[in-house]
């Protein structure tokens, strides 16, 4: 069974929300890509839009948009996602994963597009609540 965190960001409030989000609702997201945008039902959140921005996988690697597929690779990249170098023009060849979720990702990060009629915090807490 697929369970991933779900890190999602409010940029009205400056803040972030981790949502852990497991069955059919996790497999639901499993071949999105990141920039696709995805109903909030998937993370608890009706009547919310969110759109896909990164991730992590369950080593750490960091998602990058422009690798295609769900593959691990080593690539020589300058300063960009997975890479912040100390001087001006460094390169350094890294391992990255693929823009696609599958079963080997731990963390999505989502940012929010279109906002619905409850506020996220009351929608987090009546999910703890059902969960005790």
């Amino acid at each position: 069974m697929v369970e991933f965190k779900v890190v999602v960001n409010d940029a009205k409030q400056g803040k972030s929300y981790q949502i852990p989000v497991s069955g059919h609702h996790a497999n639901a997201l499993v071949g999105k890509k990141i920039g696709d945008e995805v109903d909030g039902i998937f993370v608890s959140l009706p009547g919310y839009k969110l759109i896909i921005t990164g991730g992590t996988d369950k080593d750490g690697f960091p998602m990058r948009p422009d690798l295609p597929g769900a593959i691990k690779k080593r690539i020589l990249i300058t300063k960009s996602i997975g890479f912040k170098p100390d001087r001006k023009g460094k390169r350094k060849k890294k391992t990255l994963r693929g823009n696609t979720i599958n079963q080997d990702i731990v963390q999505i990060n989502m940012k929010i597009t279109k906002y619905g009629a409850k506020a996220i915090e009351e929608l987090i807490s009546a999910k703890k609540e059902e969960e005790k």
